[in-house]
């Protein structure tokens, strides 16, 4: 990572694929060599892609895109934030052991990043919990410098059903009661053949 930074152009942009505990793990050094981009500002933006994308491993990775000029003027300036992209949920499986990405998920990753960027095209950004945040450094440094985007995107909007609060836990405390009164006859049933096999208590 240092050795791509060293290469990298005035205003020039760097994007790699790294194993997931490179946004965590503090091992090695890893998490100074990290806490040092951060602190540069070179981190511009980080992906979470989902497991099992790749042949040879079922591990998940990530992709890291560092930017030495963040305010170049050819898009907006960056300076003082991360993009963080949470698409671990993107990509169906298409057998029982690999995962791809379809050309929507990575259309939808590519224009969220291009949004933020400020690409006039791409048209305008804004954060969507659970997928994406823009986050600023002093957040990212709560965080201990861990640049795992499910710690900044949140959870999903859920939508609302319309069903009232107090209507939906008397349904759901209903539902429980007969589960558990359900769970109760088959202990009952299951003790009672232990016990005519001669394993009862």
């Amino acid at each position: 990572m240092q050795h791509i930074v060293h290469h990298l152009a005035p205003a020039g942009v760097a994007g790699f694929v790294l194993a997931n505990g490179s946004m965590s793990s503090n091992q090695s050094g890893e998490g100074e060599i990290r806490k040092s981009l951060i602190d540069a500002d070179l981190v511009d933006c980080m992906v979470a892609l989902p497991g099992q994308l790749f042949y040879s491993t079922q591990i998940p990775a990530c992709l890291w895109f560092l930017a030495r000029d963040r305010k170049n003027g050819k898009f907006r300036d960056r300076r003082g934030h991360v993009l963080f992209i949470d698409a671990r949920k993107l990509g169906p499986l298409v057998d029982r052991t690999h995962r791809e990405l379809t050309d929507e998920d990575i259309a939808r990753i590519a224009n969220t990043y291009h949004a933020w960027r400020g690409e006039k095209e791409a048209g305008e950004y804004a954060d969507v919990p659970g997928f994406c945040k823009s986050a600023p450094l002093d957040e990212v440094r709560k965080h201990g410098h861990v640049l795992t985007p499910g710690r900044y995107v949140g959870a999903e909007a859920q939508e609302d059903d319309g069903e009232p609060f107090e209507e939906k836990m008397r349904r759901l405390t209903a539902t429980l009661r007969e589960q558990q009164a359900e769970a109760a006859k088959l202990d009952a049933a299951i003790a009672a053949n232990l016990k005519e096999l001669g394993y009862g208590g």
